[in-house]
């Protein structure tokens, strides 16, 4: 129906309600792409957890985490930062982010930093099994 919607015009409300919906279901990703970011994120983490999603785009497992993480996270901005990161483009802060929270590097993963240090960490399916609620303090 979309599809049709838009080659034949559908009426601005149902256009306007739709994006309204889409808007309030939207991940508030922050991307993460350069290594002075990590230093932010230890000193933000002081103040309210932070949270790192590692993305390989060419993985289907990878993909299908992040759809189901998508899906789930209901956390708002005020209570916690979520960084997304391309590791295909910035594989090299795959690697700073490991070496700096002592977490062995897997894609897809979750990395979760409080007061300067990595909390939590799962990869692959086990994303979706943290309770990120309970880190929200």
């Amino acid at each position: 129906m979309g599809l049709f919607n838009k080659l034949f015009g559908a009426s601005t409300s149902s256009a306007t309600n739709s994006d309204q919906s889409k808007q309030e279901n939207e991940t508030p990703w922050i991307n993460l792409n350069s290594m002075e970011q990590l230093d932010g994120i230890v000193e933000k983490s002081k103040t309210k957890p932070q949270f790192i999603f590692k993305h390989s785009t060419r993985c289907g497992i990878s993909r299908m985490v992040i759809s189901r993480f998508k899906n789930d996270y209901q956390i708002s901005g005020n209570e916690a930062d979520l960084y997304y990161l391309d590791l295909l483009d910035y594989r090299a802060i795959s690697n700073a982010i490991a070496d700096r929270f002592q977490v062995m590097h897997q894609s897809p993963q979750l990395v979760i930093i409080k007061n300067g240090v990595a909390v939590a960490h799962e990869s692959h399916s086990g994303i979706n099994n943290i309770d990120v609620e309970k880190f929200i303090s």
